[in-house]
């Protein structure tokens, strides 16, 4: 789940993501092979798969399955043909969502996306829909225990070349440009951090807040649908959420 409140839906993706390890592996699997066969296997020249490790490894996917995965690829032993293809469309009440999909098979993947959309009170729109609404950034969490100097963790971010830098609850959130993401990483890497979120992605410019509770309902089982397909990569979306909502 991929929206304005990234940061505070972390403990809850996680605890998801523990009951779906085999499943989230095998989107890991895949979007490493895309990025190996589409640009080579250093991590070190592709920022494509620099990225999709760093997503892996941020889903606790263990090395052994990471450097199989390239592996596989890079000698060619795999043989399916993904593609990349991005969905756009509306949840309730004009939530703008983006559905990131990696396919083999574009005749399967687009109705089960629409079949998603029109369930939960939703539709699917055409390209450019709503991608406009949304910026590519490169992510880092940093989560602050009670020792840390939040002032101190802000500058090392500044000196490793981070273009924004925002102070949440329990962490600093650290946003780059895509093509900076790795060097940012790195230095900051270098200087002992750890991240709890560490990819690219796409932030939304503008929120949508859900005051119906049906409405709210609907936009968590949208979500909940897209990311059990297997050909889903990420579900975007600008919808202005809270974990603590109807809890």
């Amino acid at each position: 789940m991929s929206g304005h409140s990234k940061w505070h839906n972390i403990k809850n993706k996680k605890g998801k993501a523990d009951a779906k390890r085999g499943k989230i592996f095998t989107k890991m699997a895949r979007k490493i092979s895309v990025a190996v066969k589409e640009g080579g296997d250093d991590p070190d020249y592709n920022p494509a798969l620099k990225a999709a490790i760093d997503s892996a490894k941020a889903e606790n996917m263990p090395n052994d399955n990471i450097e199989r995965a390239i592996k596989k690829a890079a000698g060619g032993d795999d043989n399916a043909n993904y593609e990349s293809v991005t969905y756009e469309g509306y949840g309730p009440s004009g939530v703008a969502v983006m559905v990131q999909c990696l396919t083999d098979n574009r005749n399967r993947t687009a109705p089960d996306v629409r079949h998603a959309f029109d369930k939960h009170g939703g539709n699917l729109g055409t390209d450019g829909s709503v991608a406009f609404l949304f910026e590519k950034k490169g992510q880092l969490g940093i989560a602050l225990d009670d020792s840390a100097d939040p002032e101190a963790v802000e500058m090392d971010a500044i000196e490793a070349g981070a273009e924004d830098i925002r102070r949440e609850d329990g962490g600093i959130e650290v946003l780059t440009e895509p093509d900076d993401y790795g060097a940012v990483r790195k230095a900051l890497e270098e200087k002992g951090y750890d991240f709890v979120i560490s990819e690219i992605t796409f932030i939304p410019q503008t929120t949508t807040v859900l005051d119906d509770f049906e409405d709210r309902e609907k936009m968590r089982k949208l979500i909940d649908q897209l990311e059990e397909n297997d050909d889903v990569q990420e579900v975007y979306h600008n919808w202005e959420n809270d974990d603590e909502d109807d809890e």
